[in-house]
């Protein structure tokens, strides 16, 4: 047991740094780790990994409110759009063939890598327009931050804000259907439709992923798919590892945070598409 809680702190920790500096909140890493590196059930991988959602968020998005880098009103505003789509998918679970769902995100995800490597190779990391978005400037969505890595303040616009609240509808959607975490999704949303940085992306995402996943733990916790002596070390450490990902991203240059993410958001991408057609590897 002792040797168990250990791995997991170890574990948590890794996956804090990484999920809170990503947004993808932990639980892509905790889940492969758990059930390819330890062959826990997928069932409680699951269960550990919607725990290690709520973890990273708790503990990066204090850092980020406290140094004013996530937009607190875009993560209520596409909230509404994200919790609206999972009550739909669940209740659409059975009814529509979920192959559509991994073609369509699919795609959209491969889309928002390639989109973010043409931004990585202009270099263009905050839009600015002559007229700002009228949606945007109404809801009060445009924000700034400070950047540790340029040690300057950045102010920036949020644009096309009915094409990223329909994206995060739909990744709502996907997350009830298929019972898969959309933290790629929130930052695709932001980055690639509505227009923002990654640095207020990510945090953003963060924030939002343990709303969304504080929502369906209550399920997973009396279905016993949560397991105290795998959850709680690992929580430990992914609070931990939350807050000094939190440190570390917002003192790394946006450049290699796209460096990072691209693959991922690429490999989330294409597995989705193989999934839809039906390839297995």
């Amino acid at each position: 047991m002792i040797n168990t809680a250990l791995i997991m702190l170890g574990v948590g920790i890794f996956a804090g740094i990484a999920g809170s500096i990503l947004g993808i909140g932990g639980g892509m890493i905790i889940t492969p780790i758990l059930t390819l590196g330890m062959g826990l059930n997928i069932k409680y991988a699951i269960g550990a990994s919607i725990i290690a959602v709520i973890a990273t968020s708790s503990g990066s998005t204090i850092a980020y409110l406290r140094d004013n880098v996530l937009n607190l009103r875009v993560a209520m505003f596409l909230e509404i759009a994200t919790t609206t789509g999972a009550i739909v998918g669940a209740l659409l679970t059975g009814v529509l063939d979920p192959k559509y769902l991994y073609l369509l995100f699919g795609c959209l995800l491969v889309f928002s890598g390639w989109n973010m490597y043409r931004k990585l190779r202009r270099g263009q990391e905050v839009l600015q327009r002559v007229e700002p978005d009228k949606i945007a400037a109404k809801l009060k969505l445009n924000g700034s931050y400070y950047d540790k890595a340029e040690q300057k303040s950045i102010d920036y616009q949020v644009e096309n804000v009915p094409a990223g609240f329909s994206v995060m509808f739909g990744a709502g959607v996907a997350s009830g259907l298929l019972g898969i975490g959309s933290g790629a999704f929130k930052v695709m949303a932001m980055d690639t439709f509505m227009k923002m940085p990654l640095k207020p992306s990510s945090s953003t995402s963060n924030l939002m992923m343990g709303v969304t996943a504080a929502a369906s733990a209550t399920v997973y916790f009396f279905n016993g798919a949560i397991l105290p002596g795998i959850a709680v070390p690992m929580a430990l450490g992914i609070l931990v590892g939350a807050v000094v990902g939190s440190r570390i991203m917002q003192v790394l240059p946006a450049r290699w945070i796209r460096i990072v993410f691209i693959p991922i958001i690429l490999y989330i991408g294409f597995q989705m598409l193989f999934k839809g057609l039906g390839v297995h590897f």
